[in-house]
């Protein structure tokens, strides 16, 4: 079922504001109505992966933490165990984007029928979170397993998609989420296998069982 945004008044725009409307807002209002006029039980399935499949990415990262315990790797042992740092550091970095652009949400600004509920005011668009967050469990993953970073990529291209799909976001919005959540995890990954030695210690401690299966 689709939901009108709220008629609230637009807060003041600051020095800063961006106006995404004028980089993308028809793309924006094209996918809107696509969505409108789509299949029912397509817009459930995308609304269902925008608001819960985040927690997918978890699971892949507890799944190639196993992994590298199992191979008894301490490189991959230490980026698989500093991936959840670095996901939340993508996750602050991308937030406070978000304090500078300042920019409205598509749904206030723009009258179109949106899936999901319209956000509040104050409660910014650009960069994406969900998008963010979802690229830099990505990119930590294809450094510790490249297996499951083969679901791992294309699930966080399809949460990018589907917070436009479901009219929380411009397509620059997720775009510049995907991009900064790549570039803040990626090198912070890498610097994750200076633990190495640190987790070769660990093994020889009575924490070995979360560096090691046997």
């Amino acid at each position: 079922m689709t939901t009108a945004a709220p008629l609230t008044p637009l807060a003041p725009l600051t020095p800063l504001a961006l106006d995404g409307s004028s980089v993308d807002g028809d793309l924006y209002v094209w996918t809107t109505d696509l969505a409108r006029r789509a299949p029912a039980p397509l817009d459930g399935l995308v609304s269902g992966w925008s608001t819960y499949g985040l927690a997918l990415f978890a699971v892949l990262m507890l799944a190639a933490w196993w992994r590298a315990r199992a191979a008894a790797d301490p490189a991959r042992t230490a980026m698989a165990l500093a991936a959840p740092l670095v996901v939340s550091a993508a996750f602050l970095v991308d937030t406070g984007i978000k304090s500078v652009f300042r920019e409205q949400r598509p749904c206030q600004t723009l009258h179109t029928l949106t899936l999901e509920a319209c956000p509040p005011l104050g409660d910014w668009s650009l960069p994406s979170n969900h998008a963010a967050v979802a690229a830099a469990a990505a990119t930590a993953l294809w450094a510790v397993d490249r297996r499951i970073a083969a679901l791992a990529v294309p699930a966080a291209l399809l949460m990018a998609a589907s917070r436009v799909w479901v009219g929380a976001h411009y397509p620059h919005d997720v775009l510049l989420g995907l991009a900064v959540g790549a570039a803040v995890s990626w090198p912070l990954i890498r610097a994750a296998r200076r633990a190495t030695p640190a987790v070769g210690r660990l093994a020889r401690t009575p924490l070995r069982p979360l560096v090691a299966a046997r």
